[in-house]
């Protein structure tokens, strides 16, 4: 020891320095501000990849519903009945060969003969299959058919101004809109006698335009290189032209545009990306009144309920039990029979969701207050001369709102899937020109889904998107708004 101290004492004194000279120790400032309650929430929400996503999933199908009628060119009470179950299109891409308007069936031969006379109506011929019906061997064409070009040929009625402007029309965009009169042994050899083509089953020619007294006959004009007739003049209230139309380019004429649905046409023939967006409208837009003015009511009863407990409590929860066990679709009906009549099919479905609406909202709030209102802040608020309504949204009601907005959020899809339910069994019918709903149109589709599976594969893959991504959305909000994850990463 007495060697080691002597080494130490001959340690030379320029090969010793201070540590820390003239500085003052002081506590650690952290350069970061204290995170909120709703900040920490945030970032653990936003750790949860998958909500992330249905979140903007969510957003852009609301973007959808509130811009796609502005730019669909086509509105929620415009419809062609020629063009119903059409088969979707997109003028963009028809030109790559795909979402073109076509589709793929198989036609006996009366059906092949009538198809393949229409201009542009079979894309493509697969070749013949035999079947036996009855006993007897038919021939069936599998082929692919435009569903826009397939209507055919149609009869309009037209004044001798709106003939010579169609006139016109042909001559300046060099296209064919009239076509001569089908012959009608032709047409009936075929089995297609009372087809909307075959007209004018009439053998005369040449009726004179006067009779003696001056009235205007029926005349029968004919082209003059084939002989075929053209059109039909008969007067009825004044001259009016009984033509034969091509519908594909009558539409163009009349419309200023090809037909082309996005989303194929539904039964009637409306715009099923128009309706779509018009019936998401309706849905979010219900929903979300539903849930704020739930959210309100829950609120307030709750608070009640769980604040002052007792003969208050317990005369809530009997009125909320005997709320709670009648029947949602019995009581949507009786509100559809007797109150749709006075105020509308969606203000009664509005009211009878109100209606029991708020019974988990309150319950939610009544058992946090019941958690809560016994905490020492709350008693110390008290003792201090606080009021009850100062206590119930100051002190306990903060403590509580992240239960309240995931119940709230998860009221959306709830409300969302009630409506769809309702529409698509039929208990409400909103159906027509100005509304329709994303249940209504499954409703309509439902009996074409073999057939035409657009019809019916739009608005369940909506509902279906939206209800999942709502959802995942809401559960990843109750996560993040969970206390016991507070400070977790």
């Amino acid at each position: 020891m007495e060697s080691k101290s002597e080494n130490i004492l001959d340690i030379p004194q320029e090969k010793f320095r201070f540590v820390n000279k003239n500085l003052t120790r002081e506590e650690t400032v952290f350069s970061s501000k204290p995170a909120g309650y709703f900040q920490e929430a945030m970032k653990r929400f936003l750790t949860n990849k998958g909500s992330v996503v249905c979140f903007f999933i969510i957003f852009v199908l609301v973007l959808y519903a509130i811009f796609a009628p502005l730019v669909s060119g086509y509105g929620i009470s415009e419809k062609d009945e020629y063009y119903s179950y059409a088969s979707p299109k997109s003028l963009f891409f028809s030109k790559f060969g795909f979402w073109n308007g076509t589709e793929i069936t198989e036609v006996n031969e009366p059906t092949y003969q009538y198809i393949k006379n229409i201009p542009g109506a079979i894309v493509k011929n697969y070749g013949t299959k035999e079947y036996l019906i009855a006993n007897r061997p038919q021939t069936w064409y599998k082929i692919k058919v435009d569903s826009y070009a397939r209507v055919g040929w149609v009869k309009k009625l037209l004044t001798k101004e709106e003939f010579d402007d169609v006139k016109k029309y042909e001559a300046e965009n060099s296209v064919q809109v009239f076509y001569p009169v089908i012959d009608a042994k032709k047409v009936e050899n075929l089995g297609y006698k009372n087809d909307q083509n075959a007209w004018f089953l009439t053998n005369q020619k040449g009726y004179e335009q006067c009779d003696a007294n001056g009235n205007v006959q029926d005349i029968f004009l004919y082209d003059k290189q084939t002989n075929e007739p053209v059109y039909f003049i008969s007067r009825m209230n004044g001259t009016q032209f009984e033509t034969r139309v091509l519908y594909s380019e009558w539409y163009k004429y009349k419309n200023g545009k090809e037909a082309a649905f996005l989303f194929g046409a539904d039964n009637s023939g409306y715009d099923i990306f128009t309706r779509l967006a018009y019936g998401a409208r309706l849905s979010l837009f219900l929903s979300i009144c539903v849930a704020s003015i739930n959210l309100f009511l829950g609120i307030i009863i709750g608070s009640i309920e769980g604040y002052y407990g007792g003969a208050v409590d317990l005369f809530i929860e009997r009125v909320k039990d005997i709320l709670y066990q009648i029947p949602s679709v019995v009581l949507m009906t009786l509100f559809q029979l007797y109150l749709a009549k006075k105020l509308g099919a969606v203000f009664s479905m509005f009211f009878a969701f109100i209606f029991f609406g708020w019974i988990g909202t309150s319950s939610t709030v009544r058992a946090q207050f019941y958690r809560y209102k016994n905490q020492e802040y709350v008693m110390a608020a008290r003792t201090l001369g606080a009021k009850d309504s100062r206590i119930i949204f100051r002190h306990i009601l903060p403590n509580a709102i992240g239960f309240i907005i995931t119940t709230s959020v998860l009221t959306i899809p709830a409300v969302i899937f009630s409506e769809a339910n309702l529409t698509y069994l039929g208990i409400v019918n909103l159906q027509s020109d100005t509304i329709t709903s994303v249940g209504t149109m499954l409703n309509s589709a439902q009996s074409a889904l073999s057939t035409h599976p657009h019809a019916v594969f739009f608005p369940a893959a909506f509902i279906s998107v939206l209800l999942i991504c709502f959802n995942e959305f809401g559960n990843g909000l109750r996560d993040a708004f969970n206390p016991a994850l507070r400070g977790a990463k």
